[in-house]
């Protein structure tokens, strides 16, 4: 019997490469939050996997739960920094525990950033972030945006 075999992808799950007990939606409210998550991870994560031609997946399952914040947060910026035309086809979420998180990712938090990104409404850094990734005129570059 033959498999069809998805092509190779680059795998994050919050649980084991990020944290159990994921925080708020920004630095300053707390530990683990959507926005160090985005900073220390999902933005190196996403361009691993742009520059390879693949996939990114990240797994939601297995934590303690998630504030909408912190999905928002995470994966908006990530919209801010590549755009939904970009993003949308190369990001899978996985989460059979909570579907509902899947939804809100690609419904809702998809479109309002991609508004947010056009109206160049800079999002919220309350923290030192090393350099990180954005996509301008099919470049990608790397700095500390401010």
């Amino acid at each position: 019997m033959f498999r069809h075999m998805e092509r190779e992808a680059v795998k994050l799950k919050i649980r084991s490469d990020y944290s159990e007990y994921t925080g708020p939606r920004y630095c300053i409210q707390g530990a683990s939050s959507g926005e160090e998550f985005y900073h220390t991870l999902l933005n190196a994560s996403f361009v691993e996997a742009y520059q390879k031609g693949q996939h990114l997946i990240v797994d939601l399952d297995d934590t303690a739960g998630y504030l909408s914040s912190f999905l928002d947060e995470a994966f908006g910026n990530l919209i801010f920094d590549f755009s939904v035309e970009i993003v949308k086809p190369r990001l899978k979420i996985i989460s059979i525990q909570e579907p509902d998180w899947e939804t809100m990712i690609f419904n809702e938090v998809y479109s309002d950033w991609e508004k947010r990104r056009l109206n160049n409404v800079t999002p919220k850094k309350t923290a030192d972030h090393p350099e990180w990734f954005k996509l301008i005129d099919n470049q990608l570059i790397s700095k500390i945006w401010i």
